[in-house]
């Protein structure tokens, strides 16, 4: 029997970085054979949202549904305007986006794309979502809320919410979590986080993984740098306790 040599490719946050997202896939060189997935938040903030956007849809790419995603679905219900949503989904980076279109009609069209995405893929041993879940309620319990916003109750969850799977998310940039440097990925109790914050000053890093070979490669938007790395130097492990503690913290500012 043949073994496959296919492998699993994990994108985190692009965040309309078009250009980067080029020269980091570029490097990874994916094959035909290859899995690509995106875990959401292709848009906003970054300047060329429409082009990311289209480059995933034409070539069939994984992806599920980010927060940005979703606040850009809510602010046109229908096809319609919803004023306030609007607002909200353009004071969070919505007007790099708009700028990134040549017309409203193809933006439209991509609403529909964006509708269809689902808010989280079962790959078997993997589970990919944006956010997380909530890791006191059963699945079907959960919402959009939950896939697309939840932070640190997930992240601080003492035990693993699948026995048999690893979560892999975005969402959460890596440095706001305790102990992790700009540009690492971050690690808990069954899950990674490979949101690395490539559109924020501080990092600038779009990180992908290669969950078949455990190799970590990355670009940096600011520099134009480029690097790769073995997932277990890549990675650090966070600690529910330290969580706990951030909270702590935040809650006496």
């Amino acid at each position: 029997m043949r073994v496959s040599s296919s492998r699993r490719i994990f994108v985190g946050d692009v965040h309309g970085h078009y250009d980067a997202l080029m020269r980091l896939l570029e490097t990874i060189a994916p094959g035909a054979e290859d899995q690509v997935y995106f875990v959401g938040d292709l848009i906003d903030r970054g300047p060329k949202s429409a082009q990311v956007i289209q480059f995933v849809r034409e070539h069939g790419y994984g992806c599920v549904m980010g927060n940005h995603e979703h606040m850009l679905l809510e602010a046109f219900p229908e096809s319609k305007v919803s004023q306030h949503l609007l607002q909200i989904w353009l004071q969070s980076g919505g007007y790099t986006t708009i700028a990134s279109y040549a017309t409203p009609e193809l933006l439209m069209e991509n609403l529909q794309w964006l509708q269809s995405l689902p808010t989280h893929l079962d790959l078997g041993d993997i589970w990919l979502v944006h956010a997380g879940v909530h890791p006191h309620l059963p699945l079907d319990a959960q919402t959009v809320q939950q896939f697309c916003w939840i932070r640190e109750e997930f992240h601080g969850t003492p035990e693993p919410y699948f026995s048999d799977k690893l979560i892999i998310t975005g969402h959460t940039i890596t440095f706001t979590l305790p102990g992790v440097p700009a540009g690492a990925v971050a690690k808990g109790r069954g899950w990674l986080n490979i949101d690395t914050g490539a559109y924020h000053p501080k990092s600038g890093w779009l990180t992908a993984v290669d969950m078949t070979q455990e190799q970590v490669y990355q670009v940096n938007v600011f520099q134009n740098t480029v690097r790769s790395m073995p997932l277990a130097e890549a990675a650090v492990e966070i600690e529910p306790g330290q969580m706990y503690l951030r909270r702590q913290l935040i809650q006496t500012l």
